[in-house]
């Protein structure tokens, strides 16, 4: 079985940006407290 790991995505400023919009929209469209994770998938070894 193959080990996988993710760790929090180091995200550019802009791209961060969007994601904190897309929480927003989120939370208007809902009504609800959404928080957006961020992570890099990374394989581990065997």
């Amino acid at each position: 079985m193959k080990n996988s790991s993710f760790p929090v995505a180091d995200l550019k400023e802009q791209t961060l940006k969007k994601v904190q919009e897309l929480e927003k929209r989120l939370r208007e469209e809902t009504g609800e407290e959404i928080v957006l994770i961020a992570y890099k998938h990374e394989r581990g070894s065997k």
